[in-house]
């Protein structure tokens, strides 16, 4: 006797997936900078260094100027605070103590006093300029004979010196290179250590060269 049997096969369903809200699409990196020219890329016409961007050559109004150079060079040699005594109280002020010259036989010593430093820097170079002499040099740039000179407490002397540079030192040295002078020697004399007494001796010095050459040694 034979016997059927038959085998039931159960089928899981599937599952259902939810859809999904498609996100809009992202322009490319290209796209942005081709449209706004603020695109990441570096080689591109709107990356910043190209045609038209931030680092690109200056051209038009503000940009391609050239500094100009001042004609006279400046050194601050002394500035100091100065207190005034009043009956409302004290009344603070700066001094300024400068050096001007062209590097061409021109230097002059001026200073200035106001409430700002840059005000009194300002009446100072402008004083500079007003008290600038014109020194005698020889065609090497070097004084002709050693001169000295005395003002107030500061005395110098100053003496030429054949192909040893510039020994000089403090403030003298600040008046001898803005005058453009080579070869030559400075020595303080005296004990003082006032900067502007000895800038100011030292152009008093410069101001009493003779053009006369140097003799010979036999």
């Amino acid at each position: 006797m034979t016997e059927n049997t038959t085998t039931e096969q159960t089928t899981t369903p599937a599952p259902v997936s939810t859809p999904v809200a498609a996100r809009p699409a992202r322009p490319s990196y290209g796209a942005r900078g081709a449209n706004t020219g603020r695109g990441p890329s570096r080689g591109g016409a709107g990356a910043r260094g190209g045609a038209g961007g931030k680092g690109g050559p200056r051209t038009g109004r503000g940009g391609g100027f050239e500094r100009t150079r001042p004609e006279f060079d400046t050194k601050m040699i002394q500035i100091r605070r100065v207190t005034r005594v009043v009956a409302g109280g004290r009344r603070f002020s700066f001094s300024v103590a400068i050096v001007a010259g062209n590097g061409k036989g021109s230097v002059g010593v001026g200073i200035g006093k106001a409430a700002d430093t840059a005000t009194a820097i300002e009446k100072a170079t402008k004083s500079a300029k007003k008290t600038m002499i014109k020194v005698r040099l020889t065609e090497a740039m070097m004084i002709p004979h050693a001169v000295e000179a005395k003002d107030s407490s500061a005395r110098v002397i100053i003496m030429p010196a054949a192909g040893r540079g510039m020994v000089a030192g403090s403030a003298v040295r600040n008046v001898l290179e803005l005058a453009g002078i080579k070869n030559v020697r400075a020595k303080i004399l005296s004990g003082s250590k006032n900067k502007l007494n000895i800038a100011r001796a030292a152009v008093k010095a410069l101001g009493t060269l003779r053009s006369k050459k140097v003799r010979a040694e036999a």
